[in-house]
């Protein structure tokens, strides 16, 4: 009767798992545990079904299993996500005195790459060689395969030379990892090696080459590598097309992209979705985008992939409405997104100035149920620092705390920079100081928290503790130490670290050096002594350089240099709008009324366009945008009102507007007004009347703060007991008491 209740396993073609599983209940019930065959059969019904651990504790169950059971189950589970589950079968084995044959070590062997295990792989590497199976084909390839993967490239090589006959497999798998490591040396003796001994290269071993240099930032050697598979007459592939397309992208040679494209054509590869995303991703890349937007539509199947590359070309391009009205037709379509997709979007709002509809984004995202990555919150966290969402900053922070995510390098670094462009530099340094492995990234993201502050003391010690902490700086360290100088006037210190760079640290001076140090000396009050320094520059100062010199006459009122900067800016930058009103500002100040006529009448004739001044306050988890001299918000008449009493009360305290500063020449009572109509005293105001006394507001500027309204927010603080943070483009201003932090050098 017992073996009756297992009839149905032989008779019926695919049992069920239920089936399986009530086979599995009744083996051990009946006694039949001596049964081999009911054994193996059920056995190969947990693995037909993926039930990988069943199947291993079915096995680990039974008091006198077989050989062959571990072998064919420790081969299946080697293939399997669960491959770590055959390493826990062998003690079993060894302790049933059952000899482990070359198949076995080979597929635990394979396990361990998966895993990848480097100290079971080398057990497993010793057992091999006291049961002299270590010259076995099988073993070896399985060793290399582990070396290679854990990235012991020295026993990987070993292990290759005491094979007698080197299968295409084999240098395959070194060609492979060579090329991902760059190591072009080591590829092209390996190719004459693979020549002298006879053996040919496959399509495979080609495209682990252009795959590999792809990877490793050598998209021109990818490309030699594919014309060389074209040379030997190997067919191209669509994984190797597919490799090639992002290479062509790296390099921006759309003329190469069009002959992969229609060779693409040609080998009706264009059913394969790797390839149609791997063509939108390089003409993405290559700025091709209408080309990029006539393969999407020409494809007949729309599937994610091809969607998220789609979306990636247009937010590289600065085309974010359109990835934006691409991406609402996706969900119109029901297609559906990945966090791929949603992290895109997110990531394109946020690089292309659209940082409200980035994080409008990220919460429609959770709303849908699709949860954020380590990616995801690294995106999301440049559009809160960029307008001052602090709040919405601390959301994602808890977030990834919750995620078991915050000790990433990426994330951490992002919140680094988060907290000090928020004004929380403590908080700051605190993230830094939590995380377990930091990287360039992390410190300099630190370092230009301590610069955007002024806080150039602070900087220094961080630079020693990241020397201490065996971290090499690089060219942006540098950067953003000399711009912590600038900011704090220390002429000297700047002059010591940027000889420093080059001599002790082989790092040589790039533009954005030298920017920093004009910035530093004219600053400083050093116009002369800055143009010199310009003039002995090994290249023609760019537009950075000229910028500082520029903006430095404005805080000096020198004209005759402004005009020198401002004429090769207009050169450089003919469209920016910027320069212009520097020079305009240079002479509204020293009260040459036609030369603002000139350059008004000039800003006309190109065309050229004044940004408006436009500040961004968050009150309430809301991020308010107010312009200079728009009156569409809500609550801009208790905004004046609040203003014009602020007004009178700082009058009898002693203020005087700074009329210099309102660039039109027009009576002084209409220039006051005009003043009045600045973004940030706009903001400020809001924050006054929105928030409890005593509560601290954070004020972020898309222009540079006027010397007025740094004059009369410390008036404010002062008057309304109240830290005021405002960040402009140059640095941050923490206004407390009547005195800023900048020491009113800016």
């Amino acid at each position: 009767m017992a073996r009756r209740s297992f009839h149905f396993l032989h008779l019926h073609p695919s049992p069920s798992l239920l089936q399986t599983q009530l086979a599995h209940s009744r083996f051990f019930k009946s006694g039949l545990t001596a049964d081999a065959h009911l054994a193996a059969k059920i056995l190969s019904l947990y693995v037909t079904h993926h039930r990988f651990t069943d199947a291993s504790a079915f096995l680990l169950s039974l008091p006198e299993p077989e050989t062959f059971f571990f072998s064919s189950l420790i081969s299946s589970l080697s293939s399997s996500p669960f491959s770590f589950l055959s390493l826990s079968l062998l003690p079993r084995m060894l302790s049933l005195r059952f000899l482990l044959d070359p198949f076995v070590l080979s597929s635990a062997l394979k396990a361990c790459a998966a895993l990848p295990s480097l100290i079971a792989g080398r057990s497993l590497h010793v057992i091999a060689v006291v049961s002299g199976l270590c010259n076995d084909p099988a073993i070896l390839s399985s060793l290399l395969h582990l070396y290679l993967k854990c990235g012991f490239q020295t026993d990987a090589h070993k292990v290759f030379g005491r094979m007698p006959q080197p299968s295409v497999v084999a240098y395959s798998a070194l060609l492979a990892n060579a090329a991902s490591r760059g190591s072009i040396a080591v590829v092209k003796r390996l190719l004459y090696q693979m020549q002298m001994s006879g053996v040919e290269p496959n399509s495979i071993t080609w495209n682990g080459l252009i795959a590999g240099f792809s990877r490793s930032g050598h998209p021109h050697e990818a490309l030699s590598m594919l014309q060389s598979m074209h040379f030997e007459g190997c067919g191209l592939d669509s994984v190797g097309v597919s490799s090639a397309l992002s290479a062509v992208g790296d390099v921006e040679d759309t003329w190469v992209g069009l002959q992969i494209h229609g060779c693409s054509i040609k080998h009706g590869f264009y059913s394969d979705v790797c390839v149609v995303s791997a063509l939108i991703n390089m003409y993405g890349k290559c700025r091709v985008t209408e080309e990029m937007s006539k393969v999407f539509d020409e494809v007949g199947h729309m599937d994610v992939g091809s969607c998220n590359a789609l979306v990636a070309g247009f937010a590289r391009n600065g085309l974010v409405c359109e990835a934006v009205m691409r991406f609402r037709s996706f969900q119109e379509q029901r297609i559906e997104l990945n966090v791929v997709s949603w992290t895109s979007i997110v990531a394109c709002c946020a690089q292309n100035g659209k940082d409200v509809e980035a994080m409008e984004f990220f919460r429609e995202m959770q709303g849908v149920g699709i949860r954020p990555n380590s990616v995801t919150i690294p995106s999301l966290l440049p559009a809160c620092a960029n307008i001052a969402a602090l709040m919405n900053g601390r959301s994602a922070h808890s977030f990834s705390l919750r995620s078991g995510i915050s000790h990433d390098v990426y994330v951490g670094s992002a919140l680094i920079d988060l907290y000090a462009k928020c004004g929380r530099v403590r908080e700051a340094r605190v993230v830094l100081d939590a995380m377990p492995i930091k990287n360039v990234v992390s410190w300099n993201a630190m370092l230009g928290g301590y610069a955007m502050h002024g806080r150039a003391n602070d900087a220094i010690d961080l630079f020693c503790l990241m020397e201490v902490s065996d971290q090499k700086p690089d060219s942006v360290s540098f950067t953003c130490l000399l711009s912590s100088f600038s900011q704090a006037g220390m002429k000297d210190e700047g002059w010591l670290f940027f000889h420093k760079m080059e001599k002790e640290y082989g790092i040589a001076a790039r533009m954005e050096h030298y920017a920093c140090m004009v910035s530093l000396l004219s600053r400083a009050g050093k116009l002369g002594e800055a143009y010199k320094f310009m003039g002995e520059m090994p290249f023609y100062p760019d537009a950075c350089v000229w910028g500082a010199l520029l903006g430095a006459c404005r805080v000096h009122g020198e004209v005759r240099l402004g005009e020198i900067a401002a004429e090769n800016l207009f050169k450089l930058e003919p469209q920016n709008a910027g320069n212009y009103v520097l020079l305009s500002n240079i002479y509204a100040a020293n009260g040459i009324w036609d030369g603002v006529g000139r350059v008004r009448d000039e800003m006309k004739r190109l065309g050229v366009r004044k940004n408006p001044g436009c500040s961004w306050i968050e009150i309430k988890n809301k991020v308010h945008m107010l312009l200079a001299g728009d009156s569409s918000h809500a609550e801009m008449e208790q905004i004046v009102e609040r203003l014009k009493k602020l007004g009178v009360a700082m009058k009898r305290l002693g203020y005087q507007p700074s009329t210099n500063f309102a660039l039109q020449n027009v009576e002084e009572q209409d220039k006051e007004e005009m003043l009045c109509g600045h973004s940030e005293k706009l903001a400020v105001a809001l924050g006054l009347i929105s928030t409890c006394p005593g509560t601290p507001l954070r004020v972020i500027k898309n222009l540079r703060i006027c010397g007025d309204c740094h004059v009369a927010i410390k008036f404010i603080s002062e008057f309304e007991r109240r830290e005021i943070l405002v960040r402009d483009t140059n640095r941050f201003h923490l206004f407390t008491n009547g005195k800023c932090s900048c020491g009113d050098y800016w």
